[in-house]
């Protein structure tokens, strides 16, 4: 059997079950809920699949091969995740985000030897997004757009939903995500729709003026290309306080720290275990609290 290559320790993280969190009304209802712990992935977060996988298929198409420049508009996760990967893979990575983006991100894609170039403030993720199109249409590079990328869902497909069914022993009734790209709430509900029609699909948006990092709540005309609302059987959406306090007490209560999207959709499957009964609740625990403490989220 070869030795594994760093990316390819990437997936098969388990559930969690909350014990302390859970009101005595959930358990009274015999419901049960458990997250997945995508921080057991080699750059702590859900992203290592995401990137993985479209490297893997633009590879599989002879659209790049080690040596290659690959390009990415991120300011979080996939970024880190995209910087490791082409540091083992073999390729250099160019990422682009706006000046505003935590250092603690930018020295954490940096230290792998990506070259970072920052846009306006002023104009978010999308003008990064429009410069990084452009970058790659000018040969600059080949861009991997986890916004429009179909392998972005299919990683969720083949592995994020079929882990949860295993480790469930396929008695899940709802799984519940935060939607930023959209990838795993889409490859997730379709695996899990496809061996169970019955389970219920909630997305977790941000209210409007919070601010918190992997989430997005798109206006209908602007959501990426890869989203599908078919799949999606309920949004609900999470204020910056509430987000704020159920990270803090999810570290304080359950020994889980994670950061603020997680939150948001373990107080929606919280909230969802009071009014349901013989429930299995799934829900998505995407990265770690420790790299949003600049943000001031978490006061000690």
């Amino acid at each position: 059997m070869p030795y594994l290559t760093i990316e390819n320790t990437t997936g098969i993280t388990p559930l969690l079950e909350l014990r302390r969190s859970l009101a005595e009304s959930a358990r009274s209802r015999n419901n049960l809920v458990l997250g997945k712990w995508e921080c057991a992935n080699p750059s702590a977060s859900v992203k290592d699949r995401v990137v993985k996988s479209m490297i893997d298929d633009a590879e599989e198409k002879g659209a790049i091969c080690p040596g290659d420049t690959l390009i990415e508009a991120s300011n979080g996760n996939t970024g880190i995740a995209l910087a490791m990967q082409a540091a083992s893979r073999g390729y250099r990575s160019i990422l682009i985000m706006p000046e505003n983006t935590d250092e603690f991100k930018r020295q954490s894609m940096a230290v792998y030897g990506a070259e970072i170039i920052l846009t306006p403030r002023s104009g978010g993720i999308r003008y990064a997004r429009d410069l990084a199109l452009q970058m790659a249409a000018e040969g600059k590079g080949f861009m991997l757009d986890q916004f429009s990328n179909p392998a972005n869902p299919m990683a969720h497909f083949k592995t994020t939903g079929p882990e949860i069914w295993a480790a469930a022993k396929g008695k899940v009734t709802h799984f519940v995500c935060a939607i930023g790209t959209s990838g795993t709430i889409m490859g997730v509900s379709r695996y899990l729709k496809e061996r169970n029609k019955k389970i219920r699909v909630i997305g977790v948006e941000p209210e409007d003026k919070a601010r918190i990092s992997g989430m997005i709540r798109w206006p209908d005309n602007q959501r990426p290309k890869i989203y599908e609302k078919k799949r999606i059987d309920h949004v609900e959406t999470v204020n910056q306080a509430c987000a704020e306090y159920r990270a803090r007490k999810l570290a304080a209560d359950e020994g889980i720290f994670c950061g603020l999207s997680s939150a948001c959709a373990c107080e929606v499957a919280l909230n969802l275990s009071e009014s349901v009964n013989n429930a299995t609740i799934v829900f998505m625990i995407a990265d770690r609290g420790d790299r949003y403490f600049s943000s001031g989220f978490f006061p000690v």
